[in-house]
């Protein structure tokens, strides 16, 4: 290769030494994995913060990834405008910024998105200017090392294979380990801490080599850099509460993200009134909840003829588990939640336990330890050291019912266990994101009805029917594309509005018997706010409020009720 008379790189005869090792070039595709790493993760970072504060993950992480490559290219292009004699000052500049702009970004954003309403303006700012430099380091990269390398083909692959590969060590490490366990804003101050370390190593060695000459004011910034991140890395933790508070009107007293959502618990001493918060939606709030846990528990529980076996679906909080645990008849209890940290909570948090009346007291954990679950009766892959054991006096008419906790997806768990049950309680959040939308698809309703006893009866939590009428009526439908007999019911929950679930059972169960049954209702059972005659006033709509000329239903391939929840729903708000 013939070397340019004007590059400032004295790699000539370095080049031409074959026995000794082209340190540089090894630097630099070592820079180059480690950066691909980082990029990579940065981006799922925006895109995540999108999502949590945005909603709707498959738009938000579209939208981030699409702006994102965008602005890529734009960074692409002004690398053309960099002098030779420029590229290390800026392959060092480059990765400054993404460091400051990468660990600095989600609390920023979340500073915004409490104080002000222009937060997805200073989201995107962050997103097109991490493109920008994104852009900006691969081809700086190559240039630089095109005078350490003999060749332009060997150049380009051995940088864009480091780029490539280090994007998939990246991504493993994102969704492996600062996914599950790092908070979002601490996991962006560790890929800043990676992104400086590049940029002085970077700074050192060409230092020594005399290819940087003004060194005094780069080392002032990148010593303040450096002093910045560390800064933030040990202070995040208190920021989020501090940044947190503003977003909910209450103390918050819990604050916690786990693998699969972020946790949030607020208290008002003044009425004793606390409230749950999933990803910034709640799910409870105390002085109502009954409003809300009573119509779906007991109304299930008291038609059914035989509930002996019940299976809760979702429920974490324990809330539902509690007003089944009223029951003497139920014997069995299984109460499927995602997340081990929100049910290890409603077990051991003094808030919680109070609301659930400590509804998890004697429950055994199940915990999925394979890829699957063995057919059958569910196994007791891990059963807690410290379970209490039963009085060793106990009548048979107050013997307590058997509860196990599984932690484990309930579409994966529907798919890989068999046996019936008599009752099962569907309490999932809302379809507001994709994962949470498969829960409420045909095929999930269809699993429901090979595992729901002939006699058996199922209830569904199905948002609001006043502010949300065509996600509630989808879920109806997609619940008789199952073949599955339904029958609505609403009731006013202060705190959420106007709210509505569905009762569903199998066809050969006439909807006259169930009606029948209803007339004769009675609930035997200790209870806050639910009667027979509540009941019955709750399955009373409004004209029309049934009504649509949308006949779509919810599938895994058509997810039609991700669309009409964050896009037709809450409009009234």
């Amino acid at each position: 290769m013939q070397w340019p008379l004007s590059s400032p790189f004295p790699c000539k005869q370095m080049t031409r030494e074959k026995p000794q090792l082209n340190f540089a070039s090894v630097l630099l595709c070592t820079c180059m994995f480690a950066s691909g790493a980082c990029g990579i993760i940065l981006e799922y970072i925006q895109a995540s913060l999108a999502s949590m504060i945005l909603g709707n993950s498959f738009e938000q992480w579209a939208m981030v990834i699409g702006l994102m490559l965008f602005w890529m290219g734009f960074g692409s292009l002004i690398q053309a405008q960099v002098s030779k004699k420029n590229l290390i000052y800026t392959f060092i500049g480059v990765e400054t910024g993404l460091a400051l702009a990468g660990g600095f970004s989600p609390t920023l954003t979340y500073i915004s998105y409490g104080y002000t309403a222009h937060y997805s303006l200073v989201l995107y700012f962050f997103v097109s200017f991490i493109g920008i430099m994104i852009g900006l380091e691969i081809p700086v990269i190559i240039r630089i090392n095109n005078d350490f390398s003999k060749e332009l083909s060997t150049n380009l692959g051995n940088i864009l294979s480091a780029d490539y590969i280090g994007s998939l060590i990246g991504s493993l490490i994102y969704v492996f380990i600062l996914l599950r366990f790092t908070p979002i804003t601490e996991a962006a101050f560790l890929t800043a801490g990676v992104n400086f370390f590049l940029a002085f190593i970077t700074f050192i060695y060409f230092k020594k080599k005399g290819l940087l000459k003004k060194g005094v004011l780069l080392s002032a910034i990148m010593l303040v850099t450096f002093c910045a991140i560390c800064y933030g890395y040990l202070n995040n933790r208190q920021w989020n509460i501090k940044i947190e508070q503003p977003l909910y009107d209450d103390p918050i007293i819990l604050s916690k993200t786990t693998q699969y959502q972020h946790i949030a618990i607020t208290h008002y001493k003044p009425f004793d009134e606390v409230r749950l918060f999933l990803n910034g939606n709640l799910q409870f709030c105390s002085t109502d909840e009954q409003r809300y846990h009573e119509p779906m528990v007991h109304s299930v529980m008291n038609l059914v003829p035989i509930k002996s076996r019940v299976l809760i679906l979702g429920g974490g909080d324990g809330c539902a588990l509690r007003e089944v645990l009223k029951y003497n008849a139920v014997k069995e209890v299984l109460l499927v939640d995602l997340d081990p940290e929100m049910t290890r909570l409603a077990k051991t948090h003094p808030v919680l336990k109070r609301i659930n009346q400590n509804a998890f007291k004697d429950a055994r954990l199940v915990t999925r330890v394979s890829s699957g679950i063995t057919p059958g009766i569910p196994k007791r892959l891990y059963i807690e050291t410290n379970k209490k054991k039963p009085p060793a006096k106990q009548t048979p008419a107050h013997k307590l019912a058997d509860v196990q906790v599984m932690n484990v997806d309930a579409d994966k768990f529907l798919s890989d266990i068999s046996g019936f049950w008599d009752v099962i309680i569907i309490d999932m959040p809302d379809p507001s994101t994709p994962e949470l939308t498969k829960l409420y698809a045909t095929s999930f309703y269809k699993k429901i009805k090979q595992h729901l006893s002939q006699h058996g009866l199922m209830v569904v939590q199905a948002t609001s029917p006043y502010l949300a009428k065509e996600s509630f009526l989808c879920i109806g439908r997609t619940i008789e594309s199952a073949r599955l007999s339904i029958l609505p019911f609403h009731e006013n929950v202060p705190s959420f509005g106007d709210w509505g679930w569905y009762l569903a059972w199998h066809p050969n169960i006439k909807k006259e018997k169930i009606l029948e049954r209803i007339d004769q209702l009675v609930i035997d059972v200790p209870t806050r706010f639910i009667t027979p005659q509540v009941f019955k006033s709750e399955l009373v709509f409004g004209k029309n409020a049934l009504k649509t000329t949308n006949q779509q239903i919810n599938t895994i391939l058509h997810p039609a009720l991700l669309s009409l929840y964050t896009h037709e729903s809450w409009l009234l708000e």
